[in-house]
């Protein structure tokens, strides 16, 4: 049984894969070679920084193909993180805008300059630090996290999935809400991060590695 954390050059790599040897006996292997991707078990999909470079580096790593032929096949399990919840929508604004992989309808958008709160008050983009993430519908990797749980982001752009069955999550920044859990089948992506969310972050991940879609 192996976790393979896919290596494409972007992403917290090793951090996740520290987080996922700590809730699990499983193989935890960050990979590029396509072998030891299709004879995983499961896969997580990070991705960090600006999304033309992820979906860049995908193409020039030739895991592109690779990586929409296992999302389209949904029979082996896996978790997007960050930018790599971004990368699984149609189009992101950011860099001008971006194709991206189009497993899930719906669109990357930018955190408007002038954030403000309900009380009018001025907020940093981007998104930085601990939220509560309300859960939409039930879902096993929600398994033992209480509704409105804190997760940890970093991020100035967010999804708008346009599937509301398709959204586990959301978050309330300022007047955005901002579509943070996504999933369909044997796929299941965050905007948090969950190898810096503490307790509830490592949870999830527990919740990954033995999620039988």
């Amino acid at each position: 049984m192996t976790i393979a954390v896919i290596d494409y050059g972007m992403g917290n790599l090793h951090s996740v894969a520290k987080a996922l040897e700590h809730v699990t006996h499983e193989n935890v292997v960050i990979t590029r070679d396509p072998r030891r991707i299709l004879g995983a078990t499961r896969l997580v999909l990070p991705g960090q920084g600006a999304i033309r470079d992820c979906v860049g580096e995908l193409e020039r790593t030739e895991l592109r193909g690779l990586v929409e032929d296992i999302l389209a096949r949904q029979g082996k399990p896996l978790l997007g993180i960050c930018v790599g919840q971004q990368m699984l929508l149609e189009h992101s604004e950011e860099n001008g805008g971006v194709q991206c992989l189009g497993v899930f309808k719906g669109e990357v958008r930018r955190f408007p300059a002038d954030m403000r709160d309900n009380f009018e008050q001025r907020l940093k983009v981007p998104h930085m630090g601990w939220n509560l993430v309300e859960q939409h519908h039930e879902h096993p990797i929600w398994e033992g996290i209480d509704n409105q749980e804190h997760f940890y982001f970093v991020h100035s752009f967010y999804v708008d999935a346009t599937d509301d069955a398709e959204v586990f999550g959301s978050t309330q920044y300022g007047k955005v809400n901002a579509h943070v859990a996504i999933g369909r089948e044997s796929t299941f992506a965050v905007q948090f991060h969950p190898e810096k969310s503490s307790r509830a972050g490592l949870r999830l991940l527990q919740n990954f590695v033995t999620w039988t879609p």
